[in-house]
């Protein structure tokens, strides 16, 4: 990928960042705010590269990252240091405790046992949205091709009842709601691909 073409992809990231309830949370309020937004949106941008899990509509206005993982995936130690610079520079300390321990709920109610999809991040920009838009059908066409092609589940959470329906409308089922901390409901929702035949 060209460096222009990622940082293009950098930025629209950084904008649909704003608007999502989870990271504005995370994000430490004050100082050049717009900034953190942008270490956080490079940080998701570069791991999802890493990880051969970015998905870009054609268009170029809808953008997700879709890992294939499983529980036992995340290494705290070998990403130390990456943990420790979105401290520095998107969360600060005293968000840190309370991210890692709404992080830990949200990981419980995924499998524990074999691999998944898991869609860390979906965004389309505001002038290509809505459920019967070709880029969120395009989207949504590529996520359950992957599952079906792995033969494994998809999962994904929102804090937002608008997206938690259109996942649903997308053929997802709702299976689990939880009050978050924040005091909106978090709506976790999953995919389970139909058998080869």
């Amino acid at each position: 990928m060209k460096k222009e073409e990622k940082q293009e992809i950098i930025e629209k990231v950084t904008s649909l960042l704003k608007e999502i309830p989870s990271s504005m949370d995370i994000v430490k309020k004050g100082g050049n705010r717009h900034k953190r937004f942008q270490y956080l949106a490079n940080h998701m941008v570069e791991k999802a590269i890493e990880k051969d899990a970015l998905i870009i509509s054609e268009n170029r206005k809808g953008i997700a990252i879709l890992f294939k993982t499983n529980s036992k995936a995340d290494n705290f130690w070998k990403d130390i240091w990456t943990q420790l610079g979105l401290v520095i520079n998107v969360t600060g300390i005293n968000n840190a405790f309370r991210i890692i321990k709404n992080q830990n709920y949200i990981k419980k109610q995924r499998p524990a046992e074999g691999d998944y999809l898991y869609c860390w991040f979906w965004g389309i920009l505001a002038d290509s949205r809505g459920a019967d838009t070709q880029v969120g059908k395009e989207m949504k066409d590529e996520f359950y091709r992957q599952s079906r092609e792995y033969q494994i589940p998809l999962y994904a959470e929102t804090r937002m009842r608008k997206n938690a329906l259109v996942y649903q409308r997308f053929g997802f089922e709702l299976f689990h709601e939880w009050q978050h901390p924040s005091g909106d409901t978090m709506y976790f929702l999953r995919y389970i691909p139909p058998a080869k035949d």
